[in-house]
């Protein structure tokens, strides 16, 4: 992937992030009951290792890092690249830099790593199995 594809898509994925999330959280405040839009979760009935992810972050805004950890810990990693990328990305336009490719291309060489690619796959499969455990 190009630099220019990277800060494209990352960009793009941040903005439907941020109203992805902004309706979530307008929708959370006005509404009683819990719905699902996993596709997984309504074609299986199961939830997907992701489930849970928005009302963790919602509830990370809210200041309430219980909640954080019982709805899905992956929405720490989201809230946390949804707020650095778009930065990161200015930055390096400004500055006429490739910072953040360059993290981007040393990260994905790291989780190339048999043990590490086995141990966040391990990680992601544990999280997984602790969401359909607690019936997101």
């Amino acid at each position: 992937m190009t630099r220019n594809k990277l800060y494209i898509f990352l960009s793009v994925a941040c903005v439907i992030g941020f109203l992805w999330l902004s309706v979530a959280y307008f929708q959370r405040s006005s509404e009683v009951g819990e719905s699902s839009v996993c596709l997984f979760k309504q074609l299986t009935n199961f939830p997907c290792p992701s489930c849970g992810s928005t009302r963790s972050v919602i509830a990370l805004l809210k200041g309430d890092f219980l909640e954080v950890l019982r709805w899905n810990p992956l929405g720490l990693i989201l809230l946390a690249l949804l707020i650095i990328a778009p930065f990161w990305i200015l930055v390096d336009i400004r500055w006429k830099k490739s910072t953040l490719f360059d993290f981007y291309n040393q990260s994905e060489a790291f989780l190339k790593r048999p043990w590490i690619a086995g141990s966040a796959i391990l990680l992601v499969v544990l999280n997984w199995i602790w969401t359909i455990y607690k019936g997101i």
